[in-house]
C-alpha cells in the first residue's frame, strides 16, 4: 500500500469536535480543578458540525487532530474518537508537563507538521491559535460552534494563560 501523502487537514478537539459545556464550570473556581476538568472529557458529546466538517476533510486529507489535552488522556480520547464515528487520524497531544500557551504549542506542531507534507487546513476555536496560524501563513477555519459567550471565556484563558488546554 502506498504511503498517504495527502495533506494534512489538523483539527482541535476539545470546543471544536467536542462539547466541554459540561465541564468547563471546574475551571470557574479557584483554584482550578483540572484533574475533573480532565477527567470528564471522555464523556463529552460530540458537537455535530465538528464531526461533520472531519467526516468531509477525511475524504480529501489525512486528519491530524491536535489538542491541548495533557497525554496522559489519550487512550480516554482515542476511546471517544471511536465511540463517537471520528475518522482515523494521528492524534497529537500535549506533554503532561508542557504549559505554553496554546498558541505557542499549536504553531510549533504545525510547523513540524509542514515539514513533512503540506497543512491545508487548521481548524480550532481558539482565537489567539487561529491569529496565530494565520499569521504564519496557515488556511483556518474558525470552529466557531463550539462554545457559548459564558463558557468561552474561561476555557481560554485556560488555554493562553496557563496552558492546559
Amino acid at each position: 500500500m502506498p504511503e498517504d501523502k495527502r495533506p494534512y487537514a489538523v483539527l482541535d478537539i476539545d470546543a471544536t469536535l467536542s462539547d466541554t459545556s459540561k465541564r468547563v464550570h471546574f475551571l470557574k473556581k479557584r483554584p482550578k480543578d483540572w484533574d475533573s476538568f480532565f477527567k470528564h472529557a471522555k464523556d463529552d458529546a460530540v458537537l455535530d458540525e465538528g464531526l461533520a466538517v472531519a467526516t468531509t476533510l477525511a475524504a480529501e486529507h489525512e486528519i491530524v487532530y491536535l489538542t491541548g489535552r495533557p497525554e496522559r488522556l489519550r487512550r480516554d480520547t482515542v476511546k471517544w474518537f471511536e465511540d463517537n464515528g471520528f475518522p482515523d487520524g494521528k492524534l497529537l497531544m500535549r506533554g503532561n508537563n508542557d504549559r505554553r500557551p496554546s498558541a505557542v504549542m499549536k504553531l510549533a506542531r504545525l510547523r513540524t507538521l509542514a515539514q513533512e507534507r503540506p497543512v491545508a487546513v487548521l481548524v480550532d476555536d481558539d482565537v489567539k491559535v487561529c491569529d496565530a496560524a494565520e499569521k504564519a501563513g496557515y488556511t483556518v477555519l474558525r470552529a466557531d460552534w463550539g462554545l457559548d459567550a459564558e463558557t468561552q471565556p474561561t476555557l481560554f484563558e485556560a488555554q493562553e494563560t496557563e496552558g492546559r488546554t
